[in-house]
């Protein structure tokens, strides 16, 4: 399994902190990702067979931690995905503890029976939802987004509660423009707390603290038909 990876440098006063996109290309085209954190190493990683790959499978786990983080700049590192990006990262983090310092989860593929039935028909659905009903909790500060118009909201407030993490509901669908809507300032701030600490020690774990939810009037034009 070979993970294409390029790296962006910063291209300001660095911060120290390594941001590590899944799906990174369509980050960074649909996003601006590297111009809009010019302070960190942007790290963008191709999805490969994406709905293999990000469907909770050990062995790209295995492959992300062991081989690709290893190659990277160092300092404290942030995993940002959408869908089954998001649910990627946080199955790698739940097996390798301590691989990331924060985890950025955008609309992650969180499926269970009871939410997502219409979600069978995926052929690793199972994976999924097996791996979905181990999760208890990890050592990294996590952030979750979502948008308020999407099938996966209720999932993903399943997750944040599992985790102790917040949830950011952002208004739209399951589409890169709501993502990119909710990378400002709830990334920004991750990324303070992972590299500076977390401003109240309140907020010291799962970046307890952030602003409730965010209003942006930038709404998708379609969803994004990928699980």
């Amino acid at each position: 399994m070979r993970v294409e990876t390029r790296i962006v440098a910063p291209t300001a006063a660095p911060s120290g902190a390594v941001l590590v996109a899944h799906d990174g290309p369509e980050y960074e085209r649909a996003a601006g990702l590297s111009s809009r954190f010019p302070a960190e190493h942007v790290v963008l990683l191709d999805p490969g067979e994406r709905h293999e790959w990000y469907s909770a499978n050990p062995a790209y786990a295995d492959t992300l931690v062991r081989r690709v983080l290893p190659a990277l700049p160092p300092g404290p590192r942030v995993g940002l995905g959408a869908s089954l990006g998001a649910l990627a990262l946080l199955h790698a983090e739940t097996r390798h503890p301590g691989a990331f310092a924060g985890l950025f989860l955008q609309s992650g593929s969180f499926f269970t029976p009871e939410l997502d039935p219409q979600e069978a028909g995926f052929k690793r659905y199972r994976r999924i939802v097996r791996f979905v009903e181990s999760v208890n909790g990890v050592d990294a500060r996590v952030v979750l987004t979502c948008g308020q118009d999407e099938e996966n909201l209720l999932n993903n407030r399943a997750m944040a509660q599992r985790l102790g993490a917040p949830l950011v509901e952002v208004p739209g669908g399951h589409a890169m423009t709501t993502w990119r809507a909710a990378l400002d300032p709830h990334l920004h701030r991750l990324l303070r707390e992972v590299t500076v600490g977390p401003p109240h020690r309140t907020a010291a774990r799962h970046g307890a603290g952030l602003a409730p939810g965010l209003r942006d009037a930038d709404r998708p034009a379609g969803p994004d038909p990928r699980p």
